[in-house]
């Protein structure tokens, strides 16, 4: 019985395939944008989860600047910058296992007959190193890394040797002018993926303040203990560190974070965002299934005698209303699973543009089994209510009016 409710309503989509394809460009539209989205950021997300299982879950950041500082880097910004004191009370905290301390500014370095802005990190060049070094990004993919010793030397991001960011590539040997100071390069930085870390520059700590006339720390890196949890730590840290700068509880001029709450926080930015996209591309679905619907009411109409001939020989209100569910059902599975291929491939597409001319590695599409099941079932499930007046309408429709329609 079943079977034949679905050929005819199979049939009845056939014989108008014009309407039929034109009813399901909103469906269409709706699912290829939310599904893009949502492979698109849900690849995001896993990109930048696999970035910081690289740079490992026992670490802690301390930035100056309150709480929501813009970041490792951008948190530079603060006018309370950390200080020598600050590094050693946190060093100073039961379950920490090594501090180190990075230098971040901006300056002006030429190369050739070209002068750019552009980052310069300070680097530790001693014991404490490998706490910042063993991270993803720091590692030197031609040449050799800074070792203890080094001066007036630095390693460059992927972007000057590699990229477009001088109009001569620089190579090792070659010398660059930061500040109005000569240096060498000795590395090439490997590609991170994010276009401002492949252009940056890294020398040595101490170098970098003398260049920069700053005793000033930007940035804090902690490793904790095995056995001891971050989260606790950190705690202990922000304590002591707001101890030895005379500070309230509430009122810090610093953050301390755990990795695991950065990427807590990261991950809460991308799902707002997702949300708010998801909620946007939802409008179209909203136009398909009112698409859906007036098609529906229309497509009554036209069979109003059908459905008088339906009911004559013995169909009942329920056949005739799920008869007409099924149509509007396949309208939506239909261009439901149009829209799919259209948002994977639109997703690949993103990925594609993003990686050749944003040049971040970021922009990754996610395609699940759930995904594509979902979206499928959704689509239907839209396409199916949109038709459920009309299915009412029909099935209400009395065999004697419905014969005498004309």
């Amino acid at each position: 019985m079943i079977e034949d409710y679905f050929n005819l309503a199979y049939r009845s989509i056939l014989n108008r395939r014009l309407r039929s394809w034109l009813t399901m460009i909103g469906i269409f539209i709706g699912i290829a944008t939310v599904v893009a989205l949502i492979s698109v950021g849900q690849g995001m997300e896993a990109a930048i989860n696999e970035q910081f299982q690289k740079l490992g879950t026992d670490k802690i950041i301390v930035l100056p600047g309150g709480e929501g500082a813009l970041g490792a880097f951008g948190a530079g910004l603060s006018a309370n910058p950390l200080t020598e004191s600050d590094l050693k009370a946190a060093k100073g905290v039961n379950g920490v296992e090594n501090a180190a301390e990075m230098f971040y500014k901006q300056g002006r370095v030429k190369f050739k007959d070209q002068t750019k802005s552009s980052f310069i990190i300070g680097l530790p060049t001693d014991d404490t190193s490998d706490i910042i070094t063993s991270m993803e990004g720091f590692e030197a993919e031609q040449g050799r890394d800074l070792r203890s010793g080094d001066d007036k030397k630095v390693m460059v991001g992927w972007n000057l040797w590699a990229g477009d960011y001088y109009d001569k590539k620089v190579d090792i040997r070659d010398n660059l002018v930061i500040e109005g100071e000569k240096f060498e390069v000795v590395g090439l930085i490997k590609k991170i993926g994010n276009p401002q870390d492949d252009s940056q520059m890294y020398i040595p700590l101490d170098t970098a303040r003398e260049v920069f006339n700053s005793d000033e720390i930007s940035t804090i890196f902690i490793q904790t203990k095995k056995g001891y949890s971050p989260e606790d730590v950190a705690d202990k840290i922000k304590k002591e560190v707001r101890d030895n700068r005379g500070e309230k509880e509430g009122e810090e001029s610093f953050s301390v974070q755990t990795f695991e709450q950065v990427l807590a926080q990261v991950g809460v930015v991308l799902t707002i965002v997702r949300v708010v996209l998801v909620g946007i591309a939802g409008i179209s679905l909203v136009v398909g299934g009112i698409g859906i619907m007036n098609t529906m009411y229309t497509s009554v109409l036209e069979r109003t005698r059908e459905i008088g001939i339906m009911k004559s020989i013995g169909a009942k209100n329920s056949d005739i209303m799920l008869i007409f569910l099924l149509e509007s059902g396949i309208y939506g599975l239909v261009g439901g699973f149009i829209g799919i291929a259209a948002g994977l491939a639109l997703s690949l597409l993103i990925q594609k543009v993003a990686g050749s001319f944003i040049g971040s590695g970021l922009f990754k599409a996610y395609v699940s089994l759930w995904l594509v099941l979902g979206a499928g079932l959704f689509s239907f499930i839209i396409g199916a209510l949109s038709g459920v007046f009309p299915a009412r309408q029909a099935a209400a429709l009395k065999p004697v009016d419905a014969l005498r329609y004309e």
